[in-house]
């Protein structure tokens, strides 16, 4: 009997043209963009940025599918900025992106600092970081202050054991693994001066600014909202003072200080509505936060302007 040839593969036909807004509502990017501006108030530099990175992945998605020369895209990411101005958020915005594009396998992101990776005797750093990177292959690696990776000054730190396997993989499996390093501005740029394996491999860093006072209390209120939760005015008037005051403080975090403060307030309309056990209640009563709720905060206490308090107090 003669042998059978075998079948010839067939090379799939490459597209001639695309039509744009139908490629977009396919992998759904549009909606997740949308998302980001819902989630997320202000912040225009940075959302500009990440269109612009969604815009890069879906032209460069229709040249493969056209079957035309394509590079592969060094992805890695930087976001500088301070605490609670949405890096973690649209870390896993970029995640959903990425995987709805096809760059990544999974779409997940794992989210790490220096503890999950660095180990505190010879020969535990290795294992910890082998097992992050498993983690979070086919998504993104997010590390939280990463400049704490690196520890010049402690000659038997085990950081720089870390960083070297995350240069490596960062390189050579770039197609699987999108890595984002994160932390407050000036911290990120002496580590990647010290560190210069980092910043050849990172292709876009993005900063985040600090909130306005107008932002911040649209976030209070679209915050409140979510818990169906309100101010009255004249809470609202005495918070404006209390954001005044508390950006003063150290340690202040943005979106995250602003949560924390009403999570303060609405223990305290609790309690205020407790105290009065022979009231009726109605729906406004238990939605309301009042004037005395926010004031109630120790940053308002008769000690000056509550600049020398101690932060997170209020």
């Amino acid at each position: 009997m003669p042998p059978t040839e075998p079948e010839s593969v067939q090379t799939p036909t490459p597209v001639t043209s695309v039509d744009l807004r139908k490629e977009m509502a396919e992998v759904g990017i549009a909606e997740v963009l949308d998302e980001l501006d819902r989630e997320l108030v202000g912040l225009l530099p940075v959302k500009t940025r990440i269109r612009e990175i969604a815009a890069l992945l879906l032209i460069e998605r229709i040249r493969k599918q056209m079957n035309l020369n394509t590079e592969s895209l060094t992805l890695h990411m930087s976001f500088t900025g301070n605490p609670g101005t949405g890096k973690t958020t649209v870390a896993l915005r970029m995640a959903n992106i990425l995987h709805r594009l096809g760059f990544v396998r999974r779409g997940h992101v794992v989210n790490v600092t220096r503890d999950d990776l660095v180990g505190q005797y010879i020969g535990h750093t290795a294992p910890k970081t082998k097992e992050i990177l498993k983690k979070a292959m086919g998504g993104v690696l997010f590390i939280d202050e990463a400049y704490y990776l690196y520890r010049p000054e402690n000659e038997r730190d085990y950081g720089q054991e870390a960083i070297e396997m995350l240069l490596q993989v960062m390189e050579t499996q770039r197609e699987d693994l999108v890595v984002i390093l994160a932390g407050y501005g000036d911290r990120m740029e002496k580590f990647f001066q010290s560190n210069p394996g980092f910043r050849s491999r990172v292709a876009h860093h993005i900063d985040f600014p600090d909130y306005t006072d107008d932002e911040l209390l649209s976030i209070a209120e679209i915050m409140l909202h979510d818990m169906s939760y309100k101010f009255t005015d004249r809470a609202r008037e005495a918070f404006v003072r209390y954001l005044d005051l508390r950006k003063r403080q150290p340690l202040f975090a943005n979106a995250r200080s602003v949560r924390n403060a009403l999570d303060r307030m609405r223990l305290r309309q609790a309690n205020r509505l407790f105290h009065d056990l022979d009231r009726v209640l109605g729906v406004d009563d238990v939605m309301s936060l009042d004037e005395s709720d926010v004031l109630a905060s120790r940053i308002f206490a008769p000690s000056g302007d509550g600049v020398k308090k101690p932060a997170g107090n209020g």
